[in-house]
């Protein structure tokens, strides 16, 4: 399976997810890796910290830019059970290629306006993909929501983001603490 962390906007808590789901498939099953398409390289970097540990299990990861990302991500496929890409925080060759091959696609974000206006250029970039890559499936999880009761901006988010055709919005939402 090969799951893609990106969006359009940074600070959502990609990378964090990214490297907390590679590590726990790396712990059930050997065959996974992480591939770190962001320039800002915060995921190969927490790998290689990681390494230094002898008592944590070892993260696979390369690092791969630009048009060869497609390409490589579907060789690797045949060798690695799980593959999870995080992508940076911005329209890119990296996001376009790994939405071509991906089978899901999660796109962590807060429940803030700023966030909120990417919605519909997300569900654009899916919608274009899915013209080649017809299994995809993408999603939002609400990341860093506020902890408050009375603040009900995660349940607002929940209902806008259905009124996009491409994107499934998850049940569970990430609060923060």
């Amino acid at each position: 399976m090969i799951v893609l962390f990106g969006g359009e906007k940074g600070g959502a808590g990609k990378t964090t997810l990214a490297t907390n789901i590679a590590a726990l498939r790396t712990f059930k099953q050997k065959e996974t890796l992480l591939i770190d398409t962001d320039r800002q390289s915060t995921s190969s970097f927490w790998c290689s910290v990681r390494e230094e540990k002898e008592d944590i299990e070892r993260v696979a990861s390369i690092q791969k830019y630009e048009k060869s990302v497609r390409t490589e991500i579907k060789e690797l496929n045949k060798k690695f059970t799980d593959i999870i890409v995080d992508a940076g925080g911005r329209d890119s060759p990296e996001l376009r290629g790994s939405l071509l091959v991906c089978n899901k696609a999660v796109f962590p974000l807060r429940p803030s306006q700023f966030d909120l206006w990417t919605l519909s250029r997300l569900n654009f970039l899916v919608e274009n993909a899915k013209e080649i890559n017809e299994s995809l499936d993408a999603y939002v999880v609400i990341n860093m929501a506020s902890p408050n009761p009375n603040v009900k901006e995660a349940d607002d988010m929940k209902e806008l983001v259905q009124e996009f055709t491409q994107l499934k919005i998850f049940k569970t939402i990430i609060y923060d603490r």
